[in-house]
């Protein structure tokens, strides 16, 4: 068993190293080969808004020297690869990747200026939903129960957290004086109390009980998943796929006939930028982790709060334990059942925060099927990341550069004669070659997506 495992190692390393050469070729015949002498490409470290960082200068490069000194280095990495292996290939392939992007991008701005800091900060605001849906996925199947209903999960808290936050918001415009009469007097009153109390000038109160609200839709409906898949046995995969359909089919709905004819219900406004103080003002590092919305620092304390409780405490012991040898964790006096049904109801709520960065973290109003595939691509991001909360943060950050990147390239477009449709392909074919396996083989928990029977 020993030599047959040693054996797909071989394998495994002699197929990466070739694909590390194969890196090394594109990024000479594509890139090397088609930048003349002479240019330089400057990459700034600012971000593009106002901060309370300093400023830091640019950093022109040659981009001929550089984009050869980029492929040479890969060429090494693979040569290595071949000959002796790396410990974690993963790691290995990782670092070919970035340096594959950074030759890509000198290549791109060749003789131009690109905001390096800009395109990481779009990258972690495009990747929060992703994380946010990837770490719901992996509350779920870390016990055992296959959940690709997030993605309804997400679209129906998005809806449902500008709709409360708007008609919080709103008050005034919904009284019966208007000519919509949805609320009574009364509502109007509890919205000017609140808004004379000034609660949270920098988060306000209406857009924290719109998240509320999304947080709460997001449990419900996962609630309703794991009692479908708890208690009837029914196929996880179709009840997430029903709850998706209603999803989708709900909030269409909704929209044509509320959200669009009524605008008061449909605008409900966005978290604005919280800079902490002193952390803020670290260069490049402040204006990227410590300068954001406040749905973003939820998903930070998320990523680290659930990190812990899987690994260090007796919740995730449990959980990891009915994940792997449900009947096991039962002999020994867990309830998997009932930890099953709390793991895929916190998973609700995480993509129901997930949902509300579409609207109330974004752009603050509604739009039908606004979440476009990001619950399916967090739980691609959740098998790259193997189960962990920072692989899968890790993992969503590669899909939101993707998907930031082809939006910055559009200023390039005439010195990238790359289609604009097949950039906007590109999370998705990142998405398809994760789960193709390029990271080798990824081990689900050993009872996911098994319903579990007490003898």
């Amino acid at each position: 068993m020993n030599d047959m495992n040693l054996t797909l190692q071989e394998k495994r390393n002699a197929r990466m190293g070739v694909f590390f050469l194969a890196i090394s070729l594109a990024i000479v015949v594509f890139f090397a080969l088609n930048t003349p002498a002479g240019l330089t490409t400057t990459f700034g470290l600012n971000p593009g808004a106002a901060t309370n960082a300093p400023q830091l200068p640019d950093v022109p490069v040659p981009t001929a020297s550089t984009i050869w000194s980029l492929a040479i280095l890969t060429a090494f990495i693979g040569g290595w690869q071949l000959a002796k292996g790396f410990k974690n290939s993963n790691i290995a392939l990782l670092f070919v990747v970035l340096i594959f992007v950074l030759a890509f991008l000198t290549w791109a701005a060749r003789g131009q200026s690109m905001n390096f800091l800009g395109i990481v900060s779009a990258s972690l605001l495009r990747a929060a939903p992703i994380a946010f849906g990837a770490l719901s996925g992996i509350l779920c199947e870390r016990a055992g129960v296959v959940n690709i209903a997030i993605e309804g999960m997400m679209l129906s808290s998005a809806m449902v957290s500008v709709l409360v936050a708007s008609m919080f918001r709103n008050y005034d415009a919904l009284n019966p004086a208007t000519g919509h009469p949805l609320f009574p007097d009364w509502f109007a009153t509890i919205g000017r109390t609140l808004d004379s109390l000034n609660l949270s000038p920098a988060v306000p109160w209406y857009l924290l009980i719109g998240l509320l609200a999304g947080m709460l839709t997001g449990g419900l409906l996962a609630a309703f998943h794991a009692w479908l898949s708890i208690e009837f046995k029914v196929n996880q995969i179709i009840s997430g796929t029903v709850i998706n359909i209603f999803a989708m089919g709900m909030t269409s709905f909704i929209s044509q006939r509320f959200l669009q004819p009524i605008q008061p219900l449909n605008g409900s406004g966005t978290f604005t930028s919280l800079p902490i103080p002193v952390l803020s003002s670290i260069p490049m590092v402040g204006p990227l982790l410590f300068e954001n919305r406040f749905i973003i620092y939820l998903l930070f304390i998320l990523v680290i709060a659930i990190h812990v409780m899987l690994f260090y405490t007796r919740w995730g012991l449990r959980t990891i334990a009915i994940g792997e040898h449900p009947k096991a964790a039962d002999t020994l006096g867990v309830n998997v059942n009932r930890m099953r049904y709390i793991n895929v109801i916190m998973g609700g709520v995480v993509a129901g925060i997930g949902g509300a960065y579409f609207t109330l973290g974004s752009v603050g109003r509604f739009n039908k099927g606004m979440t476009a595939g990001k619950g399916f691509i967090g739980l691609a991001a959740m098998i790259f990341g193997k189960w962990t909360p920072f692989g899968a943060f890790g993992s969503s950050m590669i899909f939101g550069f993707a998907d930031a990147l082809q939006q910055k390239l559009q200023i390039f477009s005439a010195q990238v004669p790359i289609p604009s449709e097949f950039l906007l392909m590109a999370p998705y074919i990142i998405t398809m070659v994760v789960l193709a396996g390029v990271i080798g083989r990824a081990t689900p928990p050993a009872a996911d997506g098994v319903p579990y029977e007490k003898d």
